[in-house]
């Protein structure tokens, strides 16, 4: 069955996001291997005949030799024809998953891919990230309206010292304008990184927010309704059995 829009942009973008370093050989390990099948069969799905030929024929061409001197010229060649399939399979996704690519340095890239998540919540966003921190509310959480309920999990394990108290100059600062809510879950238990909106809507974001555009690139994915319906469900469930800070 073809891709959606949708899907084929999320999957490329989660594609490019796991690109393994092709320049230091990582393609040439069972894992490589696997991201090479798959990309070559992504590429092919975005319908450019030309550019899936071409990154067919270059990956094929890579050696294992350290000193190939078209090495690093092949690997550019594939790198800026995923570029182009991401590029093309955005423009056709629907609005709403557009702007889900974050790549490297580009904070303001991740700013408006969040931006564009919770501006359409019309009641709560629950934020789930055990690595969250104060930048979850400077950065993100601010950009809800006003009277939108914003609810934070996160794992007791992981607590960051600055989430409390941002929280606590929250509440004084927006009292019940902007109403807020953290719950931690138990040590350890607490592993994805997702935005619910309004309980029904989910996104899925490949590392936490406070790493965002500085380490590596990441996706920010709508995941399908019957996924969302899954995810709230089973953190609803959580969240009423994770304890409130003291």
């Amino acid at each position: 069955m073809p891709f959606t829009p949708e899907a084929l942009y999320a999957q490329i973008g989660q594609l490019i996001t796991d690109m393994p370093d092709l320049r230091n050989h990582e393609w040439n390990t069972p894992a490589g291997q696997r991201w090479l099948g798959r990309a070559i069969a992504l590429v092919e799905e975005s319908g450019n005949t030309v550019d899936a030929i071409a990154f067919k024929v270059t990956a094929q061409s890579l050696t294992a030799s350290t000193y190939s001197l078209g090495h690093d010229a092949s690997v550019q060649k594939m790198t800026s024809i995923l570029y182009h399939a991401l590029a093309v399979a955005e423009l056709r996704a629907p609005a709403i998953a557009q702007n889900g690519f974050i790549p490297v340095g580009e904070p303001f890239t991740a700013l408006a891919a969040v931006a564009g998540v919770i501006s359409g919540a019309v009641d709560s966003i629950l934020f789930i990230d055990p690595y969250a921190d104060s930048n979850l509310l400077t950065d993100f959480a601010i950009q809800a309206h006003e009277q939108i309920a914003i609810n934070i999990l996160t794992d007791s394990q992981y607590l960051k010292p600055g989430l409390i108290p941002a929280v606590r100059a929250w509440e004084r600062q927006y009292g019940t304008g902007r109403p807020i809510n953290v719950r931690l879950t138990s040590p350890r238990s607490l592993h994805d990184r997702l935005i619910i909106v309004d309980r029904r809507t989910a996104w899925s974001l490949g590392q936490s927010f406070n790493s965002l555009a500085t380490r590596s690139p990441t996706a920010l994915v709508r995941l399908n309704e019957e996924t969302a319906l899954l995810k709230v469900q089973a953190y609803e469930l959580i969240w009423s059995t994770a304890n409130s800070p003291s």
